[in-house]
């Protein structure tokens, strides 16, 4: 799957570490929580509207849906959440932010840019790194573009054992047993999860790259 990193970069997810609770707010900032929400001023400022999305997106671990965004950001629809988030896209551009926002395994999530991965990897954080050997990475792409497909047909595509691969690849959570096959033994079907979508930067299984693009150059 490194063709995958190649061509979609590696975005890097704030990680999930705690969440504020919803514990009362000191006494001193209570007068403050009904306050009007901030007006835009400076051509780059927020509105209530925008601030809202983008807390929302900021405190979010995985994609959410606009109509998910919605609800939560106080919009009044899924139409209106795409249009602030294509606001918010054109202020990150033109802030030249570390951040952008990318639509992801059907919803939408806020990433830092490919571009700081290199510096984002010394935090060394363990548990945030998808590490896949280059075997485990192999069988990934042909459950990939071939599923949903069985264990003996990926092994027909290797030649070789696929068990193990499979099992790390269900235990990460990228694949998932998508059903059976109705010839002998009702062998059962694999496919990819959203958690492979999300992993690699994909908002459908339709943006993988076509396999005569992967075509080394002679």
């Amino acid at each position: 799957m490194n063709h995958l990193r190649q061509k979609f970069g590696t975005a890097t997810v704030r990680p999930f570490t705690a969440r504020i609770g919803n514990a009362p707010l000191p006494l001193a900032l209570r007068a403050r929580s009904g306050a009007s929400e901030p007006e835009a001023h400076a051509p780059h400022a927020r509105d209530g509207k925008l601030a809202r999305l983008e807390a929302v997106l900021l405190m979010a671990d995985e994609p959410l849906a606009a109509r998910k965004l919605a609800e939560v950001a106080g919009l009044s629809d899924a139409a209106e959440t795409r249009a602030q988030i294509e606001r918010l896209r054109v202020l990150y551009d033109a802030d030249g932010s570390a951040f952008q926002v990318e639509e992801i395994a059907g919803g939408y999530q806020l990433l830092s840019r490919p571009a700081f991965h290199p510096w984002l990897t010394r935090l060394k954080r363990t548990g945030h790194e998808l590490k896949l050997s280059p075997s485990v990475l192999e069988t990934l792409a042909v459950v990939a573009y071939r599923q949903p497909i069985t264990r003996a047909d990926m092994e027909k595509v290797r030649g070789v054992a696929c068990g193990d691969a499979v099992r790390q690849l269900m235990e990460k959570g990228l694949v998932r047993v998508a059903g059976k096959h109705d010839s002998l033994g009702r062998p059962q079907l694999y496919g990819t999860t959203k958690k492979f979508l999300q992993a690699f930067a994909l908002n459908a299984l339709d943006d993988l790259p076509e396999v005569e693009s992967l075509q080394v150059p002679k």
